[in-house]
């Protein structure tokens, strides 16, 4: 058995362990209209987003998928408070994001997403321990409970053998299932996943994508898959198509784990 079936295996009986209940379903992500626009004003200005109506609902596993250019990396800033739309409504699990303050915003995305990057975005120098205690620290969680949920999400992704090691000594796969562990240890409304096995092989991908499908399938969690890869998208259960800053197409995917 290879290294990424063991791993795998050891996912499926390690988060399978703990399963909760299914939640009753709220719209969690409510757009109309969405519009952005850089330069505003000037001659140069130029929009991105030609409004975007959008509606995802808790514990769906959706994709958004476009070839780069296709106004994705704006979408997923929107959707992730990053940045602000300059037109339309955005409401995330009720709250409306364009009456939000910089201070309800951040609060916002600390608590209610969780962020996977194809870059990681680990901080050098610090354990994989400390990278996931990370968002704990920032929401207010006293130190002996941040280390308990850290290590529990890090044994539960896979990585309990790895957990004083720093970003620099481990692998890309290895890596993205830190972030993944950071992602989910506020309990987050939402996963948001940016290109999140861009970087990685396919066997790696497959195991990637698998705790996705864990997350959804075991712990419920809603997860936006943003990606270019339609292989990816097709395991969604449902698949909206972005060109030029419109959503072109939806159609619904398998849903089902496929071979990458």
């Amino acid at each position: 058995m290879t290294d990424a079936k063991q791993f795998a295996a050891q996912v499926a009986k390690t988060i399978g362990a703990a399963p909760t209940a299914a939640p009753k379903r709220r719209l969690l992500i409510d757009m109309k209209g969405i519009r952005k626009s850089y330069y505003v004003g000037r001659p140069n200005e130029l929009e991105i987003l030609h409004g975007i109506d959008l509606k995802v609902w808790e514990g769906e596993f959706v994709a958004i998928v476009g070839e780069s250019g296709s106004g994705k990396s704006t979408l997923m800033n929107i959707i992730g408070v990053l940045d602000k739309p300059t037109a339309g409504a955005y409401t995330l699990d009720g709250i409306d994001i364009h009456n939000a303050d910089d201070n309800e915003l951040a609060a916002i995305r600390n608590r209610k997403i969780g962020f996977v990057f194809q870059t990681y975005n680990l901080i050098g120098r610090q354990s994989a321990l400390k990278n996931v205690e990370l968002p704990m620290l920032y929401a207010g969680v006293p130190g002996g409970e941040r280390s308990r949920r850290a290590a529990e999400w890090l044994r539960r992704v896979g990585m309990g053998d790895r957990m004083k090691h720093q970003p620099n000594e481990l692998s890309g796969g290895q890596k993205q299932r830190v972030a993944i562990a950071r992602a989910m240890v506020n309990d987050p409304a939402i996963i948001l996943a940016d290109e999140p096995t861009g970087a990685l092989d396919s066997q790696t991908s497959r195991v990637v994508m698998d705790l996705f499908h864990e997350m959804n399938e075991t712990y419920h969690k809603t997860v936006v898959l943003i990606t270019h890869n339609q292989n990816l998208a097709e395991e969604c259960q449902r698949v909206l198509t972005l060109l030029d800053g419109r959503i072109v197409a939806e159609r619904k995917g398998s849903g089902r784990r496929g071979v990458l």
